[in-house]
């Protein structure tokens, strides 16, 4: 069963449709005790940085999700969901992340802000959650912030807008990409289809 923490994030109910659409069982956590049963976890995201910690915190679900990445069990961040993981953003200066991956989240200087719409993936090395996903495969993006890692080997694919910067990252079961793939067609359903293959192995 995967679990989809619902903590306000606008996308939540498309990353559950996409689910459904490949045939993957799933349901929505929204406190403590619907982590019972759960063996994937799915954080969507869409909002700011600070509020989602202090949303995620609210409903108790801050403790359970930071013991399930430091117990390396399977996960997959998207947009905030990924910036989460870092230690601080700039956009909530005195708010910590997870801290699970060294680094901190930028705002955009450059081009306008948010990045909103398709752009391209640079796959930096073979990873198992791109499988037939061709290289500079296009992805739909919306954000204005974006992680700077302080760990090069965990950064699976890069973007570029107006500078170049971590769209996927990996460290054994934890993943997180930038972009959303449930709003990227034929490209998104097939990294779900493989991070939900990848879990089962």
């Amino acid at each position: 069963m995967i679990g989809i923490i619902d903590y306000g994030a606008g996308n939540l109910l498309s990353v559950k449709k996409a689910l459904d659409y490949i045939g993957a069982e799933s349901k929505i956590v929204s406190s403590k005790a619907d982590f019972d049963g759960i063996e994937r976890l799915v954080l969507p995201g869409v909002g700011a940085f600070g509020a989602a910690i202090e949303k995620l915190k609210s409903i108790g679900a801050f403790d359970a999700i930071d013991a399930w990445l430091r117990a390396d069990r399977p996960f997959l961040g998207i947009c905030l969901g990924l910036q989460i993981l870092f230690e601080v953003s700039e956009e909530s200066e005195n708010v910590s992340g997870f801290g699970i991956f060294k680094g901190k989240v930028l705002r955009f200087q450059q081009r306008k802000v948010p990045q909103m719409g398709w752009n391209r993936v640079k796959q930096l090395k073979p990873i198992s959650l791109f499988s037939e996903i061709d290289d500079l495969a296009f992805f739909y993006f919306l954000h204005g912030y974006y992680a700077k890692p302080a760990e090069s080997d965990i950064v699976g694919g890069q973007t570029d807008y107006g500078i170049s910067y971590t769209s996927v990252i990996q460290r054994s079961r934890i993943m997180a990409v930038q972009f959303h793939p449930e709003k990227s067609g034929e490209n998104g359903i097939q990294m779900l289809k493989n991070w939900v293959n990848l879990c089962q192995q």
